[in-house]
């Protein structure tokens, strides 16, 4: 049972609780990388594209020379919202953007960036080739997708433990969606689909992801992305007969997040824990 809706949902509490604890866990080493290359390129106009919370873009407007413009969006209203709370070193614009279909004129940026966001996108291919629209000749689209979810330990464990208040029908967003892009010749494929036809560089990174406790990754993860909106889904379902109140769904998501933090514990120990992430880093030219 999944909702393909739910999978691109951040609203109420997701922004916050995405920026407070899944940033600084995972994003943060990433974002500092992704952030270096497009400063190699020295561009004129960048665009971000899926920018969140802002992660990326904070390290862009220190990164970047205040002449260069950087223009961050984001499908999600609210995560933008977040992100323009928190603020950037300079100013930069922010705006609602569909990544299929950017409001934006054609040979428009030196750099397209993407920060985990294409795992997201329906129509990927499409959303490549808008890219590529907007790009001026010989720009770039640099983007990043997690690795299998096998090499990005914390999420494989709180997957694996959530078949335990859900045996029947275990929430798997994460492996469907942010670890289900990372076969790189499929990437290749929906590039070339796009119009791009410059083979794609490849890059691996391997990183630690670290948190002072067990429970922060529990809480990232089952609170601060979309799992948790397919945790409340299955909440709903009165699977035991027991009415669907806003309660129920509050204590099952609390149940969810305990039973992930233990099993975060049983296998990263008490105390301060550090578990591998593993991404890949995609640039291609138009």
């Amino acid at each position: 049972m999944s909702d393909a809706s739910t999978d691109r949902a951040f609203s109420g509490s997701i922004p916050q609780l995405y920026e407070r604890y899944l940033v600084p866990l995972i994003f943060e080493p990433y974002a500092a990388d992704i952030s270096a290359r497009v400063a190699g390129r020295r561009p004129a106009r960048v665009l971000e594209i899926a920018a969140g919370t802002g992660v990326v873009t904070r390290h862009l407007a220190n990164d970047l020379p205040p002449e260069t413009a950087i223009i961050a969006t984001d499908l999600n209203q609210s995560m933008l919202d977040q992100a323009a709370s928190i603020g950037t070193a300079r100013a930069v614009e922010w705006r609602t953007a569909d990544a299929t279909q950017l409001p934006f004129d054609d040979d428009l940026f030196d750099v397209v960036v993407i920060q985990f966001g294409v795992m997201f996108f329906p129509d990927k291919p499409q959303a490549f080739a808008e890219a590529r629209r907007v790009l001026r000749r010989g720009g770039m689209l640099l983007f990043n997708v997690w690795d299998h979810i096998e090499h990005n330990e914390f999420a494989d464990t709180v997957t694996r433990a959530l078949q335990t208040p859900f045996p029947h029908d275990p929430p798997r967003f994460m492996a469907r969606v942010p670890h289900g892009y990372h076969d790189t010749s499929v990437i290749a494929q929906h590039l070339t689909a796009g119009g791009f036809h410059d083979t794609p560089m490849f890059d691996t990174i391997t990183a630690r992801s670290k948190a002072d406790s067990a429970r922060i990754p529990a809480i990232a993860y089952c609170q601060g992305t979309p799992l948790r909106n397919e945790i409340e889904l299955r909440a709903r379902d009165p699977v035991r007969g027991e009415e669907a109140t806003d309660a129920r769904v509050a204590s099952r998501l609390e149940e969810a997040t305990t039973i992930a933090a233990k099993e975060i514990e049983r296998r990263f120990g008490s105390g301060p824990v550090s578990a591998k992430i593993q991404a890949h880093v995609i640039a291609v030219e138009r």
